[in-house]
């Protein structure tokens, strides 16, 4: 059953999506527009007698915007301009929406993105709030495979294969928390843009996704504000006009980890710090206590809009994670203590210059600068030893974006970047006096150029494009084709390819695994172009060359009457990993080696829509996911340490008015490892292993759930209540386990475990 469509004139104004969504359903029929397009506009409900075209036009004529009937089924919403015509036909070139995933707020583009619009956002399983990273991993082929957002897994790779960028930032830290929260606050994040492949030639790195994040960018001079909490953290935002031209946008969040402990924080806590050096004590004498665990972050963008062409936005962001803790242990019949401590820091700041020339030909220009560091000291109480290590990223770019729109069915791209990065890491031990200090700096300049294509009826969509990357200091050229074609036919059937190569040159790797207290054992590094092992200046310098993949998928989408069926089928190639970038817990453990990776597999997704206040979904996604290192394993192909072959989630969603519910299943085959070889002698001082990664862990299963329930406290005052469960069967899932061996030779089995129940419960107001 659908609201009745009663008398325009006797309605009260209701939300312009909310009729959208109406008529959808009713008329069988589905709208494409740009989110800018109706954001804040409304409308009376319009009669029920009315034809599809008269209730079209009574909407033009009340929203000011133009309603136009492609064929039977699609209609594009745009802004009227009453200039030139083909100026705003050109916006469907990126803006068209052809599909649906998911809950509320989650779309699939016609050029491949997956488009997030927190502002519309519905619910999901085990989530209270629209958290960035962790919404993404409910899309097919998207997956952590140790629960967290630091170590997101797009279609096998590794985390450091993502592309993050926030307004145009390159984001070098992704969590709170050492990865169980998103670090970006997702009430002041308009809307997040992710690519599995066939991404725009204007994007650099990101062999394995890009993550688009962007703010909002319009004045509307109005002002918006919230503050809430939940059972780990409070924050707040608003959105302040200072005047017709300018606004400013703030946003705060902090944890309340070091004033109140809570269930959820016991859980997280019991998570992230297991099997590192605050929970592990280096003798029975030692006692790892007075803990203080904090993180915050906080974000500012200035807007002034200097003419109705010029536009000039300023961001700047600071995400931070701190924590210390003392060692006691009693020395010579004394008891001593010394502080142990790590800090993780994010600090971004730009500038970016938006140019109208005309209707058809706009530019962007952007400075910025992202800074990460990791810092820890390390003291070992016995033997009285202090370890300081660090790993700072400084990250400089410029970069300048042209469009040119000259007809409805063309649009030009095409920019130029500018970057130097530069990366350090240290190392300095005073028992006995050991210190390396490596630090390395590559420039990259690169271009592009892009061209899309949309036929008369919006049943095509093309882009093709490439980039150009060229290093200085390898006097190498890289050049990167990418496509992106979509055609619809039969009005319910879409089909779709992508294809592209990238490459990066920036990477993660693990040195051991105790590193940075065992905690954060990733640092950042850059590739040297070298292709062997030398030493520099006394230090040993490992080779890391540019990463290089490939990738080709295609799709077909079915879409009518609210059921979604979309079918992905890929193949993917990475060139240039090394095992130390792998994590290897195993024989590779200290093993230097240079190869790749082969993934073949499929997504699949089914999505049906009962009204609008049910959707319910099951994904499943199927991948064969290979290393192949020429020096290891006599050659040949062993599975990635990211190899889940099946995994499964069901879902169904509920909405009624201000009442959300979310319950869903998440399932996959267990996680590759290498088991001792059963011929492994006792007596032996090491651990012989069978072959890499030959056994699995047991499989993956986690329940979730969640509620929200909204409603008004004044007329300019709303709020929101929501309760939440993750792994509500408290299911004992081991995400990771390797084996060591201690000083009688006996080898032992150590296990992470995921989280367990973890409650959480928040309130929220908006004004």
């Amino acid at each position: 059953m659908f609201p009745p469509l009663n008398g325009q004139t006797h309605q009260e104004k209701q939300s312009l999506i909310s009729i959208l969504k109406t008529l959808e359903s009713q008329y069988n029929i589905s709208f494409s527009y740009a989110d800018v397009t109706i954001k804040n506009k409304t409308a009376a409900f319009p009669n029920t007698n009315l034809t599809l075209s008269e209730i079209l036009e009574l909407l033009a004529s009340e929203t000011q915007l133009e309603f136009e009937v492609l064929d039977s089924r699609f209609v594009v919403i745009k802004e009227q301009i009453l200039t030139e015509k083909s100026a705003f036909k050109t916006q469907r070139l990126d803006e068209v929406i052809v599909s649906k995933y998911l809950t509320n707020g989650i779309n699939k583009l016609n050029d491949g993105a997956i488009t997030i619009n927190t502002e519309a956002f519905g619910i999901l399983p085990g989530l209270i709030e629209p958290d960035v990273l962790q919404t993404i991993q409910a899309l097919p082929g998207i997956m952590s495979t140790d629960e967290t957002v630091s170590n997101i897994n797009v279609r096998g790779g590794t985390h450091d294969q993502n592309l993050i960028l926030w307004d145009g930032i390159k984001m070098y830290q992704s969590g709170h928390f050492f990865g169980l929260i998103s670090a970006f606050n997702p009430y002041t994040t308009e809307k997040i843009n992710v690519y599995k492949n066939g991404t725009s030639a204007k994007y650099g790195d990101g062999i394995s996704s890009v993550i688009d994040m962007k703010l909002p960018d319009n004045i509307d001079n109005e002002f918006k504000a919230g503050v809430g909490f939940n059972l780990i953290n409070a924050d707040g935002f608003a959105k302040i006009p200072l005047s017709k031209k300018t606004e400013l946008q703030l946003s705060s969040r902090r944890s309340l980890t070091d004033l109140i402990t809570t269930p959820t924080y016991n859980q997280y806590f019991k998570r992230i710090f297991q099997d590192s050096d605050l929970t592990k004590t280096q003798n029975s004498n030692s006692i790892s206590q007075n803990e203080k665990f904090y993180f915050y972050d906080v974000a500012l963008k200035f807007l002034y809009d200097i003419t109705e062409k010029d536009k000039i936005r300023f961001h700047f962001l600071n995400v931070n994670n701190y924590l210390n803790y003392d060692e006691q242990s009693a020395v010579n019949n004394k008891n001593e203590a010394l502080n142990s401590n790590l800090r993780q820091e994010n600090l971004a700041t730009s500038i970016t210059f938006t140019r109208d020339w005309n209707e058809k030909l706009s530019t962007t220009s952007q400075i910025y600068v992202s800074n990460y560091d990791l810092d820890a000291t390390n003291f070992n109480i016995t033997n009285n030893q202090r370890l300081i290590q660090e790993n700072e990223v400084y990250d400089g770019t410029a970069k300048i974006d042209l469009n040119y729109s000259p007809n409805y069915h063309f649009k030009f791209n095409s920019g130029y970047q500018f970057t130097e990065v530069g990366i350090s890491n240290l190392e300095d031990i005073n028992r006995p006096y050991f210190r390396s200090y490596i630090k390395e700096v590559l420039r990259t300049h690169a271009t592009y150029a892009e061209t899309q294509f949309l036929s008369n009826n919006a049943k095509t969509k093309v882009n093709f494009g490439t980039r150009l990357n060229y290093f200085p200091k390898f006097d190498r050229v890289l050049i990167e084709p990418r496509l992106s074609f979509s055609r619809r036919f039969s009005d319910n059937f879409r089909l779709e390819i992508l294809a592209e190569l990238k490459s990066q040159s920036t990477s993660q790797i693990i040195d051991l695994q105790n590193d940075f207290l065992g905690i954060e054992k990733r640092r950042w590094v850059l590739s040297n172009n070298y292709t062997e092992i030398i030493e520099k200046q006394n230090q040993t310098i490992y080779p890391v060359p540019i990463l290089k993949s490939k990738q080709l998928s295609t799709g077909i989408h079915y879409d009518k009457n609210h059921l979604l069926i979309s079918l992905e089928a890929y193949l993917k190639k990475v060139d240039g990993i090394t095992t130390r970038s792998q994590g290897f817990q195993n024989q590779y453990q200290f093993v230097h080696a240079i190869g790749n990776y082969d993934i073949k597999g499929l997504d699949l997704l089914i999505n049906k829509q009962f009204g609008n206040t049910v959707s319910s979904w099951v994904s499943y996604s199927y991948c064969t996911n290979n290393y192949t290192f020429d020096s290891l394993n006599n050659g040949k192909a062993f599975p990635n340490n990211t190899d889940i072959r099946h995994a499964i989630s069901f879902a169904g969603a509920y909405t009624n008015h201000n009442f959300k519910f979310a319950l869903g299943i998440n399932w996959h085959s267990g996680k590759p490892t290498t088991e001792p070889d059963v011929n492994d002698s006792p007596n032996d001082d090491f651990i012989t292993y069978a072959s890499p990664n030959s056994s699995n862990l047991k499989d993956y299963l986690r329940t979730d759930c969640s509620t929200t329930y909204s409603f008004n406290i004044s007329d300019t005052v709303k709020a929101t209540v929501g309760a939440s469960i993750w792994n509500l069967l408290n299911r004992s899932n081991i995400i990771n386990s390797y084996y060591t061996l201690d000083d009688d030779n006996t080898v032992n089995r150590v296990e992470n475990l995921s989280l367990g129940i973890t409650p959480n419960v928040s309130f929220r107001m908006r004004f």
